[in-house]
């Protein structure tokens, strides 16, 4: 009886070492399945390092691998692409509504013409009503009877150089037939033929052209009205206008606009008014030069002149070759030369001496800008693209000009400013006064 006692107590404690094992295989066990099974297989299967194993550096960050001219690079190429994608948007926009825009800004174009005689009248006691409304009549009907003046020379003359320009084309053909280039009347016979059948090929296209000639004539007389009402509330309304365009303007760009946009005005009234100066010069020596050569429709061809005047460099180029060219139909070599060089010399004295004094440096661009300018204009926008390109890129410059030179006075404008030795060593040096 003595020795059952001793064996329950060791069967008990058997057991309860039995249950302490238990519990710690089944912890172990949930451990086991709560980490990640890929850590378990590497903690039991990769063997460490031998001792003898060469050292492998840590991998650095991705960013920092690349190249800091790679990385500055790919910065300004994103950037560079959501504005090119920005302009591309803009440029659909502005060819979907393109006679819109051409008539506004022809209409900027006038004001900025007419806009100081409005002035000068306001200051003269005329209320703004009555000298909006005189300058404007007066403006439109002096364009009216350049048009009218200019179709009227040209029927009035038609007849008489058709006439010029077939004794022209005959004259031409003796002269190739007598010329050393060894020309023959059957070789200009046959240019001649093929000429006829090229126009009797495109009938078709030439009679489509004519019913789109029609369309142009609309939407050139809608453009025009809508020109002549832009104009007249930008003369009578302007300033109240420019004042609701900056309330568009975030507030802490406003400062610099304002005072971008009348700098900007500055430069377009600048440009109009040396423009027309400029090319009414040109108009009337031109005109006097070809007149005194006896070629016919010497004046339409000096308001052409005036008018092309308008779209620099190709304009000159373009008014010039048709005087040059009516000249070698109607009156033979000698007088087209001679009109090239009356052309040229005044072309010559408008370049070097009337541009930068009547212009100024206001308005100066380069010419290569100029050519780049006028060339995108004309393939967005046709003749008004090309005429309102240059007074764009000049009023761009202006106003880029003008920011930049507002944000570095603003800068230093809110910089701090040094104070006791630094203010002193940074003070710039006074310049002794000359006896």
């Amino acid at each position: 009886m003595s020795r059952v006692p001793g064996w329950l107590g060791r069967l008990g404690a058997g057991l309860a070492e039995m249950s302490e094992q238990w519990n710690e295989r089944r912890a172990e066990a949930e451990r086991e399945r709560d980490e990640p099974e890929s850590r378990t297989r590497s903690d039991d299967h990769v063997p460490p390092p031998p001792d003898y194993a060469p050292d492998v550096p840590a991998r650095p960050d991705p960013a920092q691998a690349v190249p800091w001219g790679v990385r500055v690079a790919a910065e300004a190429g994103w950037r560079l692409l959501v504005l090119a994608g920005t302009l591309w948007v803009l440029m659909r926009v502005i060819s979907a509504v393109q006679l819109v825009v051409l008539a506004f800004a022809s209409a900027l174009l006038i004001t900025a013409l007419l806009q100081p005689t409005v002035a000068r009248l306001r200051r003269l006691g005329v209320p703004r009503g009555p000298a909006t409304a005189l300058t404007a009549i007066l403006g439109f009907v002096i364009m009216g009877l350049i048009g009218w003046f200019v179709t009227w020379q040209v029927m009035e003359n038609i007849d008489n150089l058709s006439t010029q320009i077939q004794d022209g084309i005959d004259e031409l053909r003796n002269w190739l037939l007598n010329s050393p280039f060894h020309v023959t009347d059957k070789q200009i016979n046959e240019i001649a033929a093929n000429l006829r059948e090229a126009v009797g090929a495109n009938t078709e296209q030439i009679t489509s052209a004519g019913l789109e000639g029609v369309t142009v004539v609309v939407e050139a007389l809608t453009g025009i009205l809508l020109a002549v009402f832009c104009t007249l509330f930008l003369l009578y309304d302007g300033k109240r206008i420019w004042q609701w365009t900056l309330k568009l303007v975030p507030a802490a760009a406003r400062p610099g606009v304002a005072g971008a946009g009348p700098a900007a005005w500055r430069t377009l009234t600048a440009y109009v008014r040396g423009t027309v100066i400029v090319a009414l010069i040109d108009a009337i020596f031109i005109g006097l030069g070809i007149y005194f050569l006896d070629v016919p429709m010497a004046v339409p061809l000096a308001v052409f002149i005036f008018l092309f005047a308008f779209i620099p460099l190709v304009g000159a180029v373009v008014s010039g070759a048709l005087a040059v060219v009516v000249a070698l139909v109607t009156q033979g070599v000698f007088t087209a030369v001679m009109t090239l060089v009356v052309v040229l010399a005044v072309q010559q004295i408008e370049g070097h001496i009337l541009q930068p004094f009547i212009l100024g440096r206001a308005v100066r661009v380069h010419p290569l800008a100029v050519v780049l300018a006028v060339a995108c204009g004309g393939m967005v926008a046709g003749i008004g693209g090309a005429v309102v390109a240059v007074p764009l890129v000049a009023v761009t410059n202006t106003v880029a000009g003008y920011l930049r030179a507002y944000s570095r006075e603003s800068a230093l404008r809110h910089s701090v400013r040094p104070r006791g030795a630094t203010a002193m060593s940074a003070e710039p040096e006074r310049e002794a006064p000359s006896e």
